[in-house]
């Protein structure tokens, strides 16, 4: 579960953020987003369609813009330049979680070894909490979107986000020695330390952190009301970490890039002033 602590502290960040920004007279908007989150970790295999698929889950966040086109101040338009009509500042808290199984060619029925057993035993989960920001450019002019001069404006984005993570993972593997006990590496597939667990880094670790990530996406919104929108955001996010699943095995062919993860989220947007 998320620390009480870690959360009610980027929450205050984000209202202290949010409030600061509130001083410099742009118009504000705030909503809501949630979706299904697919995470590409050390879980199955690369490039695997059914890994892909089947380790997904699902996220939730509350978002906060900076429209520089409208000043709120004056009840105004701002001065026009491209600046101003083609870029938001986007604030965001959000939470993913995945549950992670190993999928794919080496768990499948037919292999029958004691490591095929072990990955079926071991699972895991990823739960993340983010908080950051990304500047978001409308190709379209958004003084003409909120005017209703056309439905739909589409964007691309880029960010960073600070990253607070806490794994689970769990065996249930029934071998020699210790079933059950996630710090037996006996009970974890054999060729992630060579058999030989003094000689490499121990491949599982749940004691969390937190680590930076890039954030990209690229979007829509539809144009609901003069003062609501609805939004379609595609997001892809790079962790600077191998730990934010819990695994960090070193087997080169399977494990070549840190965890990321792509969300499909839908929003709602809501204008305060």
């Amino acid at each position: 579960m998320l620390n009480p602590k870690q959360l009610t502290l980027a929450i205050l960040i984000f209202l202290s953020a949010s409030t600061a920004y509130s001083q410099l007279g742009f118009s504000h908007e705030i909503g809501i987003i949630t979706g299904p989150v697919a995470f590409k970790s050390d879980y199955g295999e690369r490039f695997d369609y059914e890994t892909n698929a089947g380790n997904s889950g699902i996220g939730i966040g509350l978002v906060h813009y900076i429209n520089f086109a409208y000043q709120a101040d004056c009840n105004c338009y701002t001065t026009d330049n491209y600046f101003n009509d083609h870029f938001k500042l986007r604030s965001e808290i959000s939470w993913n979680k995945t549950k992670l199984d190993h999928l794919g060619q080496f768990v499948d029925p037919s292999q029958t070894s004691a490591d095929a057993d072990r990955l079926r035993a071991h699972s895991g989960e990823a739960n993340n909490l983010d908080i950051g920001m990304q500047l978001e450019y409308f190709p379209l002019s958004i003084r003409s979107f909120q005017a209703f001069g056309y439905k739909f404006a589409p964007f691309i984005s880029l960010g960073a986000h600070y990253v607070s993570f806490n794994p689970k993972v769990s065996t249930s593997y029934l071998g020699e020695g210790d079933p059950g006990n996630i710090n037996n590496l006996n009970n974890f597939y054999n060729p992630w330390y060579v058999n030989d667990p003094t000689n490499l880094p121990v491949p599982i670790d749940v004691s969390g952190g937190s680590t930076w990530s890039i954030v990209s996406s690229i979007g829509v919104r539809y144009k609901l009301t003069v003062v609501s929108d609805l939004m379609l955001d595609l997001r892809g996010q790079y962790y600077f970490s191998d730990w934010v699943d819990g695994l960090n095995h070193k087997l080169e062919d399977y494990n070549k890039y840190n965890d990321w993860l792509v969300w499909l989220n839908v929003g709602y947007i809501y204008y305060l002033d």
